[in-house]
Order: C-alpha cells, then structure tokens, then sequence
C-alpha cells in the first residue's frame, strides 16, 4: 500500500490501457506491454483496470498509475470501483491514484465520500469521474484530488454526445481548483489538444490507442461508406 501521493510531473497524455475479459487483448502481459509503449512515447501517465493489470503496470513503468476496478452489481448502475473491497485491492495492488465514480445517483456521493477519505487515509490520491459540472463541483468538496469526465454520456442526465464534452471540461476548469482531466470518446489528437485548450490539465486517451478492435471498426465503417 503507498505510503505517500504520487502526483503526475506535468500536463499531458494519460493512456488507458484496459481490455475487459470479453475482448482480445485481455490477459497475460498485453496491457503491461502497452503501458511500456505509451510511456517511451511520452505518456506522463496509465490508467488501468483489475488488480492484475495494476500491479503488472505499477512494476513496469515509473509514472503514475491510475487504478480502477470495473465490477456489474446487479440492480445497480455504479461500476467503476463501486464499493471498499474494490478500492482495497487496487491500493493492494500499488495504484498512486484510484478512480472512482462519483456521480449523483443510488446515494454515491454519500459513499464516495467515504471512500475519498479511506484512499487518503492510505496515502493514495482519488480520480472522481463524473458526468456532469454538478458532480464535479461535488466531487472538489468531497476532496478528491482530480476529476475526470469519464462518465459524461454515460448517466442517462449527461449530454449523449458523439464526442468528447468539451464544454464540461470547460465549466469545470473555470469553477474547480482541482485538475480537471478530460476522458471520454476522444478519438485524435487534434481533439485531444483541443482538451487542453478548454481548460483540462491532462488528456486521457485508451480506445484511441489501446483497442484495436475499436480502431478497426472504425476503420472498416468508414470504408463501408464506399464500398458497394
């Protein structure tokens, strides 16, 4: 378990490398081998998923590591990092930062609150994702030390975007004093750049790089467009 936070050096790049049990890329040290890429190719920051994938990062690569563990609880929306057990096994793992959600549903603030306070308590820092300017604002009060726009389109009361929600990450920047990181269906670098320039201190990109299935299909679609 850490000792103390480790915070990112600079703005910049964080890449998710995940693959869930259904997808090619899972298992073994796939992940581990991404994170290694990402971080020659400057990446200042790996966010990751399941114990596995943290503690194999956590021992490949000397930037900061984000952990979270998605888990489906029936009857329940919540499935990143939902509940104690999760954020216990990914300190367990060595994760500078967990990533929680933090969204205003099923009472998660009440919870999230707590667990803020056990990761902090562990040494750790805490990524709040959320979905909407509220939660974020929330999120900064209930002492989270980043919050993500990861789950912007995902609650059924954020905007159903295509793309990355540019003006979240822009309200965000200009009301909270916590680093506000952009994630979320952001595709190529002129889109991440464009984060940047709405306020956000660091740009997570993980489909993008990380699942070429999702590359491919973008890919084969495109071309569909023309082919008869």
């Amino acid at each position: 378990m850490n000792t103390h936070k480790r915070t990112f050096s600079q703005r910049g790049l964080i890449v998710s490398c995940q693959a869930l049990e259904h997808e090619p890329l899972h298992g073994g040290d796939t992940m581990r081998k991404m994170a290694i890429a990402a971080q020659m190719s400057g990446a200042i920051g790996i966010r990751t998923n399941g114990v596995h994938d943290i503690r194999s990062i956590k021992g490949a690569v000397d930037v900061p590591v984000v952990g979270l563990i998605k888990r489906d609880i029936p009857e329940s929306d919540i499935f990143i990092t939902p509940t104690l057990d999760e954020v216990k096994a990914i300190l367990d793992a060595g994760a500078d930062i967990v990533a929680l959600d933090v969204t205003d549903r099923e009472g998660r603030l009440d919870i999230a609150c707590e667990l803020i306070a056990y990761v902090h308590q562990a040494g750790a820092a805490v990524m709040a994702d959320v979905s909407t300017f509220e939660e974020g604002v929330a999120a900064e009060r209930l002492g989270a030390d980043y919050i993500g726009t990861t789950l912007s389109g995902y609650t059924p009361y954020s905007p159903q975007l295509e793309g990355p929600d540019f003006e979240l990450v822009r309200q965000l920047s200009e009301a909270v004093n916590i680093p506000v990181v952009a994630e979320g269906r952001i595709w190529t670098p002129a889109e991440a750049v464009k984060a940047l320039e709405a306020g956000a201190t660091y740009v997570v990109v993980g489909s993008a790089i990380t699942r070429p299935q999702l590359i491919t299909t973008r890919y084969v679609e495109a071309l569909r467009k023309l082919i008869p």
